[in-house]
């Protein structure tokens, strides 16, 4: 495997470890507030102290939500599965 393409899966590993994680803390949630809000916000913070500009994140953020639908097929909500 080349540097790009390792490079690239552990980024596509980073972010499906980091979506099971959310769902765990979703479906554990004790309190009445939503858990991808708390962990959204806290996420660019972290992003922020890392040394993302806010233009970089808001860029990545828009362009993730920009390109749902596609991912999505136009539903709101995936269906099968555990989730």
């Amino acid at each position: 495997m080349t540097d790009k393409a390792s490079w690239e899966v552990q980024c596509d590993n980073a972010a499906w470890a980091f979506g099971q994680q959310c769902r765990e803390f979703k479906k554990s949630n004790p309190y009445d507030l939503v858990a991808l809000d708390r962990i959204m916000n806290n996420l660019m913070t972290e992003l922020w102290d890392n040394g993302f500009s806010q233009t970089e994140i808001r860029s990545a953020f828009q362009q993730a939500l920009e390109d749902m639908p596609r991912y999505a097929a136009g539903l709101e909500k995936r269906s099968d599965g555990p989730y």
